[in-house]
């Protein structure tokens, strides 16, 4: 009788580790399948990252992210609901920025500005923002980098990471 028990008890403890197992990879795929807007730093400077959208009351714009060096950041969590999404930042430390062609409003210190017009009238600054067409994807990612070696410019680039 007691072969028997150690048996059971065996294939019980089998059975629970791969219980364990199993709920351990779907909580990792399910971390891995989460859907979001992250910028990731691939610089060794402090990061200020604002973002811009269209929601259903008209533009936005918010900043700012603080993304240390080597590190990624998520602006905004759950799956993208606009298909374009705009972003700027600049260097902390070394003043160089990450801009594009699209103007829309910033502030100087945290902020969520509705509206991409008169920025400077009321009471804003202007920033030129790169736009993202994120597509289908649920989820996107975008990495700033240092640009090539003797220019002084800066590298975006983003993908989606559905």
């Amino acid at each position: 009788m007691v072969p028997f028990l150690r048996a059971v008890l065996v294939r019980l403890a089998g059975a629970a580790c791969l219980s364990l197992l199993a709920g351990a990879a779907l909580i990792a795929n399910t971390d891995n399948a989460r859907a979001d807007f992250r910028v990731c730093n691939a610089t060794q400077a402090l990061v200020g990252v604002a973002i811009g959208y269209r929601a259903s009351t008209g533009w936005i714009t918010e900043g700012w992210w603080h993304v240390d060096a080597s590190t990624c950041k998520t602006l905004i969590e759950g799956p993208l609901a606009s298909r374009y999404y705009y972003l700027y930042a600049e260097d902390a430390e070394r003043g160089g920025r990450w801009e594009g062609a699209i103007s829309m409003c910033v502030a100087e210190r945290e902020f969520k500005i509705a509206g991409v017009n008169d920025c400077f009238a009321r009471g804003f600054q202007r920033a030129g923002f790169e736009e993202y067409d994120t597509g289908e994807q649920t989820s996107w990612m975008v990495q700033l980098t240092d640009g090539p070696a003797g220019t002084g410019a800066a590298g975006l680039a983003g993908a989606g990471t559905e």
